[in-house]
């Protein structure tokens, strides 16, 4: 049985706001941790109206503080926003309050549009291109290197675990040559998966940190008790992709009747292709679609993500993965 772990967006839904979505972060993390779940990832994205975890490593703070075991983290850093002299001093500062319990999953995209990435004043062409320079610089400040001439305090010497987040082979390059844990986003970027983790695998070099290849995979799950409602509980989900790719994000809306069949053919298109490392229904469909994806692709660990409108049925569908996984409560 391979262990799973949690990706929280920290959804902002219709008709609430921040706050409630950062309680309900902590209370799903609490639940997660009795239910056995590996680790608590948290996402940095800007400029979102559904999503509220921009400050990815203060509600890191919050999760952990609020758990007392489960590993809490980033899925991911976006480091061309940042310097990384400053995620060193970050995740140093959240590994000295929460000792073996942090995890720092790096990505190369800016988890923001054009104009955002702009305003955190980055040179976002340059810091793309730099991102494997980054992420070196980044461990050496995490290191106990005694030839640093700048230090990263908290940071210096913790050996924070770090991860390639990535969408496509470039990251699954860049993890193997550094021979570090690799988590693709399969959950919404399906596509070169296998070709990344076929790559990620041949070219794995063993490193201190990890002494053979471990690949993550995100996975999407909306369980209820019948089909017919993990199908209606994942429309919210469904509407909030199609608007963010239409060029409309907002927060996430409630879930509706038979929105699927409602949409035209290029959003059903784009759809299909999202869900294709997803699934919805019943336990028992759940139970089989999860250990199909496991036995297709080899995974090591999944992170499950659940974009639900009501927090309760989220919780209720991270219970039920839980369950049919057999994760130990």
């Amino acid at each position: 049985m391979i262990p799973l772990s949690i990706l929280d967006l920290s959804p902002i839904t219709e008709g609430s706001d921040a706050a409630q979505s950062f309680r309900n972060s902590r209370d799903l993390a609490q639940h997660a941790e009795r239910w056995g779940y590996q680790r608590f990832w948290l996402a940095e994205h800007h400029g979102m109206p559904g999503i509220a975890s921009a400050a990815t490593a203060v509600l890191i703070a919050h999760v952990a503080g609020a758990t007392s075991r489960i590993r809490v983290g980033a899925g991911g850093i976006m480091l061309p926003n940042h310097s990384p002299l400053v995620i060193a001093e970050q995740f140093g500062t959240l590994e000295s309050l929460f000792p073996g319990r942090i995890d720092l999953g790096l990505g190369r995209a800016p988890g923001s549009d054009q104009r955002t990435a702009q305003a955190m004043r980055r040179d976002l062409h340059a810091s793309s291109d730099a991102f494997p320079q980054d992420v070196v610089e980044l461990m050496d400040f995490l290191s106990a290197n005694p030839r640093q001439a700048v230090r990263a305090v908290p940071g210096t010497g913790l050996q924070v675990p770090v991860w390639i987040l990535g969408s496509s082979l470039f990251g699954a390059q860049l993890a193997a040559a550094l021979g570090l844990p690799y988590a693709f986003a399969s959950h919404f970027a399906p596509a070169q998966m296998m070709d990344a983790i076929a790559i990620y695998r041949e070219r794995f070099q063993p490193s201190a940190q990890c002494a053979k290849p471990h690949v993550m995979l995100g996975f999407n799950v909306f369980a209820a008790d019948d089909d017919e409602e993990a199908a209606y509980r994942a429309t919210s989900m469904q509407q909030a992709f199609v608007n963010l790719r239409s060029g409309r994000p907002g927060r996430l809306p409630p879930p509706r009747r038979g929105y699927y069949d409602q949409v035209g053919p290029q959003e059903r298109a784009l759809l299909d292709s999202v869900l294709t490392c997803s699934a919805v229904g019943s336990p028992q469909t759940v139970r089989q679609r999860m250990q199909a994806f496991i036995e297709r692709t080899g995974a090591d660990e999944l992170m499950i993500a659940c974009q639900m409108f009501d927090h309760a049925q989220r919780l209720r569908s991270y219970e039920i993965v839980a369950s049919v996984h057999g994760l130990a409560h």
